[in-house]
């Protein structure tokens, strides 16, 4: 079982604390960038065990009474249909889902603005959506020779031509589906907007990974590097900071590398800087919430074998490139780490080396594996659910927790009435005979009711998951890995 390594409530008072504190620093108003995941950060979940994935929204709702959020969507991943490699939605639909998110918690959704906007035809599409739902869009724009040309970026030509984004809360969260999105160039054009209505407005920084009171090579600033493979991120010593206040501290190379370029433009707007070095931009707090070093070094390790099955799966469907996958090895190699240290992986390999087909198997908190294997009922993700809720339940493997009286029926709707050509339950079909069974079978009740202790469990699967298998073990909490390999040789997988 995986232990808890770090303390959520400690972390969302502090976090609120010194966010409250950044914006008294400024005044009027703070625009605070939110790097990462506001909703869902499973990363940051599975890394520091004991962080709940929605613990920076619930750090929001401490403060939602001053706070209105603005989400930054770029016009050329609408264009491109740029998916969320997470949730399998692009980013447009993610931007609708994070509104009804927000609203549904009670936090107020101020705006969305379209970044480098020139016209896009899906983009201009999306922005009529958003305005028949109600919702206030504002243009941002290309600036020409940014971040370089600091005269012209600096002006009514650069910042000054993209939309002023009207606000009314003290504190502004910028946040985005994805990153690439302009969080940091929109935050900067509203304080040039901002200085020129004489109102006191400021910029700060939210972001978790890498943490910056950690060892650079802390297994969890790793882990973020794992995590960014495919965007060259590298975390830093920041050398600004070194040299202002004598302290080492970490940050990634692109706030390294822009903050020369960032200070200037704030100087530009503000007539000095309120920053030394890319860590005082930052509120993050998350590495005063660590509680247990060996857990989240533990964990974090793990992280790094996931993300390196991630990029081989990736690389096999043609979403990825060799440089990630030796990217991540270089980081095994660095936090010594393979394969053999994760025991489903072998587990998994075993079984469908001995029936010949594809298998799966996943780890229970004390350390047992369960295997499933495939039959003419059941995918191989499928046996293994129910294997594992059996034992979880003290149920024995003999017992039949869905009778094929019951599956056959749905088999044949799947491929008579359906039109599909595997007859075999996926997982979302098997939960649905459980939860049927469970009504009238006291066993299958039994089993169904251990569902929420398979959060956290580590798994793995011989070949790639549908993507239904895939959603279903992501909403469970199982932490599932794949090779890179499909069930079958065709060229179309769905």
């Amino acid at each position: 079982m995986v232990k808890k390594g770090f303390d959520n409530d400690k972390y969302i008072k502090l976090q609120s604390q010194n966010i409250r504190d950044r914006i008294a620093a400024f005044g009027d108003k703070l625009y605070m960038e939110f790097g990462g995941k506001l909703f869902d950060d499973y990363h940051a979940a599975r890394v520091l065990p004991g962080f709940e994935p929605d613990a920076k929204v619930k750090m929001l709702l401490e403060l939602k009474d001053d706070a209105e959020i603005v989400i930054v969507i770029n016009a050329d991943a609408i264009e491109k249909n740029k998916r969320r490699g997470d949730l399998g939605i692009t980013y447009d639909l993610d931007t609708l889902r994070l509104i009804d998110a927000f609203r549904g918690i009670g936090l107020y959704v101020g705006s969305v603005v379209i970044t480098r906007y020139t016209g896009q035809p899906l983009a201009l599409a999306f922005e009529n959506r958003l305005k028949t739902l109600g919702i206030n869009v504002y243009r941002h724009y290309p600036i020409k020779d940014y971040p370089s040309n600091l005269p012209f970026i600096v002006s009514d030509e650069g910042f000054g031509k993209n939309d002023y984004i009207a606000t009314t809360r003290k504190l502004v969260v910028v946040t985005a589906p994805g990153p690439g999105s302009g969080k940091m160039a929109t935050c900067l054009s509203q304080l040039y907007h901002e200085h020129k209505r004489g109102v006191k407005a400021g910029y700060a920084k939210f972001e978790t990974f890498p943490i910056w009171n950690i060892p650079l090579n802390h297994p969890v600033n790793l882990a973020y590097e794992a995590a960014t493979a495919d965007l060259n991120d590298v975390n830093m010593i920041d050398s600004f900071h070194l040299e202002a206040y004598g302290e080492t501290t970490v940050n990634y190379n692109r706030d390294i590398e822009i903050f020369p370029v960032l200070n200037a433009i704030m100087e530009q707007i503000l007539g000095e800087s309120p920053y030394k070095s890319p860590t005082d931009m930052g509120v993050n707090m998350a590495g005063y919430g660590i509680v247990d070093d060996e857990a989240v070094r533990a964990a974090a390790k793990q992280e790094i074998l996931r993300r390196y099955y991630n990029a081989l799966v990736n690389l096999r469907q043609g979403m990825g490139t060799e440089s990630e996958v030796t990217r991540i090895e270089l980081l095994m190699n660095r936090v010594k780490v393979s394969a053999k240290d994760r025991p489903v992986v072998a587990a998994a390999f075993k079984k469908a080396e001995n029936t010949g087909n594809p298998a799966t198997a996943i780890e229970l908190p004390d350390g047992r594996i369960v295997t499933g294997k495939t039959s003419s009922l059941l995918g191989a993700s499928s046996s293994m659910l129910l294997n594992c809720l059996k034992e979880l339940a003290g149920i024995d493997d003999s017992v039949e927790l869905i009778s094929p009286d019951i599956i056959e029926p749905i088999q044949d709707l799947k491929t008579g009435i359906m039109g599909n050509h595997n007859p075999r339950l996926h997982t979302d079909e098997v939960l649905i005979a459980l939860s049927i069974c469970a009504a009238t079978e006291a066993v299958a009740k039994k089993a169904l009711d251990q569902l929420h202790n398979l959060k956290g469990l580590e798994a793995h699967s011989s070949v790639i998951l549908s993507r239904v298998d895939e959603n279903v073990f992501r909403k469970l909490g199982v932490n599932m890995t794949y090779e890179p390999q499909y069930q079958t040789k065709k060229l179309y997988h769905n």
